[in-house]
């Protein structure tokens, strides 16, 4: 499983508790800074479930919070019209929240 070989094998018990205490919904409540989450619906590493909860919780917790999710992209955007618009809301997430 790719995530086991990126993030760890959950199956060991100090490695669960290890990625249990890192994992972004378990410290919701640390994270202040508006937060830009970009997400592929036909994601085969995250599900776009993942990008949706966590962008949710955010909203609960007051944390300005901007969601992505293009329908027809997988992990990382690859079409054009995708590109252009990641690109262009990003730098108006980048306006919004680091300009002002």
């Amino acid at each position: 499983d790719l995530r086991r070989v990126e993030d760890g094998d959950e199956r060991d018990p100090q490695m669960r508790a290890y990625l249990e205490k890192i994992a972004p919904m378990n410290n919701v409540e640390k994270i202040k800074k508006p937060m830009l989450v970009i997400a592929g619906k036909n994601d085969p590493r995250v599900p776009v479930s993942e990008s949706q909860q966590i962008a949710e919780a955010l909203k609960q917790a007051g944390t300005p919070v901007w969601l992505m999710i293009a329908n027809d992209e997988g992990h990382g955007y690859r079409k054009k019209p995708n590109q252009d618009f990641q690109f262009y809301s990003t730098v108006a997430f980048l306006e919004e929240y680091l300009l002002k």
